[in-house]
C-alpha cells in the first residue's frame, strides 16, 4: 500500500498541473501586468516557444486525407461544422487535383470565417484545416498561429504595422487565426486597428498562394466585421456556424476527459452532470461549451483530492473514482 501522503501529493500536483494555465490567466486578469523584474524571462521564454513553434512548422508531415476525414468524423458534436468541413475538404481536394494536372482552376478562396459561441471547437477546427490544406500541398508547413487584438495591435503609429507583419510572417505557409477578429474595427478615433487590417489585407494579396487566414468569433459581431470593409468582404466568402454542444454532448466531452486521465466517473456522477450541464446548457455562451466542461472536470477532480485526504487507506480504485460527492461539490 503507497503511502498516503504520497499518494495524495501525487494527484495534487495533477491538479496543479492541469489547472496552472488558468490561474496565470486570472493572475494576470487580477494583477495587471508582469512586474519588471520577470519581464526579461518571460520575453525570454517567448522567444524560445517561437523558435520551438518554427522547428515543429518545419518538421510537420503531411497526412493522408482519408486518415483525416475519419478524425473529423469522431469529433464529439459539431454535426453540421462537420458536414461543411468535409465539403470543403472534397472541393480543396479536386482543386489540388487540377493544380498538379495542370488544368485551369476556378478562383478559390481558402480564407473562412467561424462563428458562434465560445467553446465549440474553432481553434480545434482551424488547427485541423492547417493540416489538411498542408497535405493537399495547399500550404507549405501547415502550422497554426493564433492571435487576437492584442498581438495586433500597438498603441502608436507605425507599431501595428510591424507587429501585424511579424504574426503574418510566423504563420506564412500555415494558418493565421485570429480569434475575435472585430475588435480590430474599433471606433476610436486614435485606434489603430484598421491599420492591422489593412496590412493582413495586403499581405493575404502579396502571398495568396501560401497563407490561410481564418477569422472567428460571435456570429452577429463577425457580419458586421466582414461588411465594414469591401476588402474583407471580397476575400472572406466562406462561413461555418459552429453551434452550442448539448448537455448530452457536453458529458461526453467530459466523459472523454476521465478516460484520458484515466479516471472513471461512477454512474450516479454521471447523472448528476448531466442534470447540471442540462442547466448549463440554457446559457452556453456565458458557460463556455467545450471550455466549461474542461473547467468542471478540474473542478471535480480538486472535490475528489478533497475527499481522499480526509481517508485513511487509498487504493488505486480510489484515485480513478470519480464519486456522486465529487460531482455535486464540484458543481456548487
Amino acid at each position: 500500500m503507497a503511502n498516503k501522503d504520497d499518494i495524495i501529493s501525487a494527484q495534487l500536483e495533477v491538479i496543479r498541473a492541469m489547472t496552472e494555465k488558468n490561474m496565470k490567466s486570472v493572475g494576470a486578469d487580477l494583477f495587471g501586468a508582469p512586474s519588471l523584474s520577470n519581464k526579461s524571462e518571460e520575453i525570454k521564454e517567448e522567444a524560445k516557444k517561437e523558435t520551438q513553434a518554427e522547428e515543429m512548422a518545419e518538421k510537420a508531415e503531411k497526412e493522408d486525407i482519408e486518415a483525416l476525414k475519419k478524425e473529423l468524423s469522431e469529433y464529439i458534436g459539431l454535426e453540421k461544422v462537420k458536414s461543411e468541413v468535409s465539403s470543403l475538404i472534397n472541393l480543396a481536394t479536386v482543386y489540388a487535383l487540377r493544380l498538379k494536372n495542370d488544368l485551369p482552376t476556378p478562383e478559390m478562396s481558402l480564407h473562412l470565417v467561424f462563428s458562434g459561441n465560445p467553446g465549440t471547437g474553432k481553434t480545434m477546427i482551424a488547427r485541423f484545416m492547417a493540416r489538411v490544406y498542408h497535405s493537399l500541398d495547399l500550404l507549405s508547413k501547415g502550422q497554426l498561429v493564433e492571435v487576437d487584438r492584442s498581438s495586433l495591435v500597438a498603441g502608436y503609429v507605425g507599431q501595428t504595422a510591424q507587429k501585424t507583419m511579424k504574426a503574418l510572417e510566423s504563420a506564412l505557409g500555415g494558418v493565421l487565426f485570429i480569434d475575435e477578429a472585430y475588435a480590430l474595427t474599433s471606433k476610436s478615433e486614435n485606434d489603430y486597428g484598421l491599420e492591422a487590417v489593412e496590412t493582413i489585407l495586403k499581405y493575404m494579396e502579396d502571398h495568396r498562394d501560401d497563407i490561410v487566414v481564418i477569422i472567428a468569433g460571435y456570429s452577429d459581431l463577425m457580419k458586421d466585421f466582414i461588411d465594414s470593409n469591401p476588402g474583407l468582404q471580397s476575400r472572406f466568402n466562406k462561413y461555418i456556424d459552429f453551434e452550442d454542444y448539448t448537455p448530452e454532448e457536453m458529458l461526453e466531452i467530459f466523459k472523454t476527459n476521465c478516460r484520458k486521465g484515466q479516471y472513471e466517473l461512477d454512474a450516479d456522477a454521471e447523472a448528476t452532470l448531466l442534470s447540471y450541464f442540462c442547466e448549463k446548457a440554457l446559457d452556453s455562451a456565458d458557460f463556455g461549451n467545450a471550455r466549461g466542461v474542461r473547467n468542471t472536470f478540474e473542478k471535480i477532480l480538486s472535490a475528489q483530492a478533497n475527499r481522499i485526504a480526509h481517508m485513511t487507506n487509498v487504493s488505486k480504485d480510489d484515485l480513478v473514482r470519480l464519486t456522486k460527492e465529487d460531482a455535486e461539490n464540484g458543481v456548487k
